[in-house]
Order: C-alpha cells, then structure tokens, then sequence
C-alpha cells in the first residue's frame, strides 16, 4: 500500500445513514471525516463495526444541525466534544476535532480545535488515526498507511508517553496486534508496555475486562498472550498461573468444530485449572455472576471426563445441561492433550446432537401417595429416587417408575428407622 489511499468505492461512504451524516456535517464552512476503526479494518478487507466521525463543528452546532435535519441525538459526552447521532435506529458517535492542553492519564486536559494533524497525533496508534473524507481520500498524518501495509500496530510519537496517558493502552497494544497484526510485536511498543506494567494496578478490573476478552477472540490471541507472559505482563492482570498452550489447543478445538470464539472458554483455558481460579478471576475481573459461575463449571473435576462410557456421559450432561456440558467438555478436552481429531472427544461434545436427557418423570406426587408429608424428607427421597432412576439408565416405563419410588421410599425409611 503506499502512502496515499482511497475508499471511493465503501458503500458505508456514499449512501446510508453513515453518508448522510457525514454531509449534514461536511459543509458550510465546516469538514468532517469518518475516522478510526471504520477507516482501518477497510483499508485492512476486514468487517466494520461502528462507524466514528470527527468534524470541527462545535458540539452546540453538531446538536444544531441535526435537530434542523429531523436526527436525534444524545449528549453522550457533550463536555469531551461527543454527541451521539441516531439515524435510522443506528448510532454515530461525532466528536468535535480536539488537541492536548495538558495530558495526565485519562483525565488529559483537551481543546477542541480545527487541526487534522493535531487531533490524529493524541490518538493512540497509527492505525487508529486514519480518516476518511466525503470523497473517499483517506487522510494520513501519522505514518498508519505504511503500518497497515506492513501490518504493523504502533504507537503514536513516544510509546512510553503514549502508555502513560491511558495505561489501558497496553492491554489494547496487544489487541490490536492479535487482530491485526503480522509478524513480531513493534519492538518498541513491547518494550514500553513492560516499563509501563506498574500502571496496570492503576486500571479499573472493569477496563481491563473489557480489553482482555476482546484480546481472548483476536485470530493471534495465543501469540500475544505468549508474548504478555515473557514480559511480565499477564501475571499483573490475572494474579495467578497461566496455561498458554490450554490456550492454544482451545483455539485449534474451536477452529476444527468451526464455532465462534467464546471469550469465557478461552479464558478458562488460559487460566482456570480448579475452580478457586474461577473465583480469583470472577473477583480480580468484576467477571458477572452468570460468567464466573460458567468459569467455576469449567473447573469443577473436568478431569473425570477422559474416558467415561456412554452411560457415564449421559448422566453428566443431564446433570450438567447441555451449555455447561458443552463447557466442561472443551476445557478437558484442551486439558487433555488430544488433537482436534481425537474420535472420543468429537463423539462426546456431540452427544447432545445425539441425545436429549428426559426430564424427571417421578414427581412429589408420588411419594406423597406412598406416605410422605410436605418437608425436607419429601426433598430427600425425591433427590434419591433421581439418582436411582439415573443409575437405571433414565427409565420411563411406568412400572419400572414404581419400582424405583419403592425402592426409594422402603430404603429411605429403613435408614431413618421411619
């Protein structure tokens, strides 16, 4: 790619709701480009997200011309220079061009202003501070051309300037490389991110969560966690011992069955070997509870898959259900050292395509008709009669039923001398 580009031909760019904003914005003295993300993964052939605009209206004319023109929009962080415009149910953040007064994390005191070159400059790699005008020229000020075509993620200026603004830039240095990346990390980008691994104490488990289960589905994910762990890094971030080549055996399992990648899975693999991994993460992360609780599955005697029979399986995944099944199931099979063709492990992640586990046939209706009262004794015998009827291979016959609930009811009474 060489140092001039256009992306006349991005549909996004000449009709839409994208285009309609940029031309209510782009006129009477005023210019506004589409910029970051949206400009990167098109130069890149990569699918985009949402699409970002800078102008150099103010904040007052942005919200202005928009009410003029019928757009709703949100005051989304009107005091940092950002409205939201809504069109056609899709939002648009526009942020008026701004430049570093003072820069002190990311409480940098900023000025909005009406130079390219300037705003481009405060943005965080070179690949991010691209821009794109109404006629499909893109706009380079940093030198993120030449870095796209070596897909190369680097800092802007100074790297250890840059991680001292926003130490979250670390985590998303790596990000961006797993994404985008080719090659070797910029070596003076990964040597700033390890002098600057003290500020990740500073960062809110909210921040970090948020970066690190993006990094987990990169297509690289498994090299920058590689290269996170040589440089001290990833130990600040999870507290405890990593498993990169768990990791790793996940990511090719994913590949070979062809689904989607799943943040949470990844990170069992990378760092839940027992379930008190899963609480540390769930507390160190601010994982949800509905995530720490698929974490804690992930690790609760994963090691007593290998190997099971038929009726073994089916007992765990009706006890299990099918999503923590499917869960558990992934994490010993990268846990155990078998490829993504081993024949045991393909059978039994798909045995939920094979077999549906019936519910529980017996109800507390039927032991009250055998003589128990509403209580804990009724919960108990039920609890017992399901483990029976587990054991009997899921029985629905109803006189093998009755057996069950007998059986169930005289040895209960037997043991409680009832």
């Amino acid at each position: 790619m060489n140092d001039t580009a256009t992306l006349r031909d991005a549909p996004w760019l000449t009709s839409g709701a994208a285009a309609r904003v940029l031309a209510l914005l782009d006129r009477d003295g005023e210019e506004a480009r589409i910029v970051g993300g949206a400009v990167r993964n098109a130069l890149l052939g990569v699918a985009i997200g949402d699409i970002d605009i800078a102008t150099t209206a103010l904040p007052a004319e942005v919200v202005r011309r928009a009410d003029a023109d019928g757009i709703k929009s949100v005051p989304t962080g009107i005091a940092h220079g950002t409205v939201t415009l809504v069109v056609d149910g899709r939002p648009f953040e526009v942020t008026t061009l701004r430049q570093d007064v003072e820069t002190y994390g990311r409480k940098a005191k900023v000025a909005f202003g009406r130079d390219w070159r300037l705003d481009a400059e405060r943005r965080d790699f070179t690949i991010n501070a691209l821009s794109v005008d109404a006629a499909g020229a893109v706009h380079d000020h940093v030198g993120g051309l030449a870095d796209i075509a070596a897909r190369r993620v680097r800092f802007i200026g100074e790297p250890d300037r840059r991680i001292a603004e926003d130490y979250l830039r670390i985590l998303r240095f790596f990000r961006f490389h797993a994404a985008y990346g080719a090659g070797e990390l910029d070596r003076d980008g990964y040597l700033a991110c390890i002098r600057g691994r003290e500020g990740l104490s500073d960062l809110s488990a909210e921040r970090i969560r948020v970066e690190l289960l993006k990094l987990l589905v990169a297509a690289r994910a498994d090299e920058a966690v590689v290269a996170m762990i040589d440089g001290g890094l990833l130990l600040r971030i999870l507290g405890g011992v990593s498993y990169p080549a768990t990791l790793r055996a996940m990511i090719a399992i994913e590949r070979a069955l062809d689904l989607v990648p799943d943040p949470m899975l990844r990170l069992g693999a990378l760092a839940v070997a027992v379930t008190e991994d899963a609480r540390r993460l769930g507390v160190r992360l601010r994982l949800t509870n509905g995530e720490t609780r698929a974490l804690d599955s992930m690790g609760h005697r994963w090691w007593r898959l290998a190997g099971m029979d038929a009726d073994t399986a089916r007992r765990r995944l009706y006890r299990l259900g099918e999503a923590r099944f499917h869960d558990r199931v992934m994490l010993a099979w990268a846990r155990s050292g078998q490829g993504p063709g081993d024949s045991y492990w393909r059978g039994l992640i798909a045995l939920p395509e094979r077999w549906r586990a019936p519910a529980f046939p017996l109800k507390a209706a039927d032991f009250i008709a055998r003589g128990f009262e509403q209580g804990p004794a009724l919960g108990h015998v039920l609890s017992l009669a399901e483990d029976a009827w587990l054991a009997a291979g899921f029985p629905l016959a109803r006189p093998a039923l009755d057996a069950i609930a007998d059986q169930t009811a005289a040895r209960f009474r037997r043991d409680h001398r009832l």
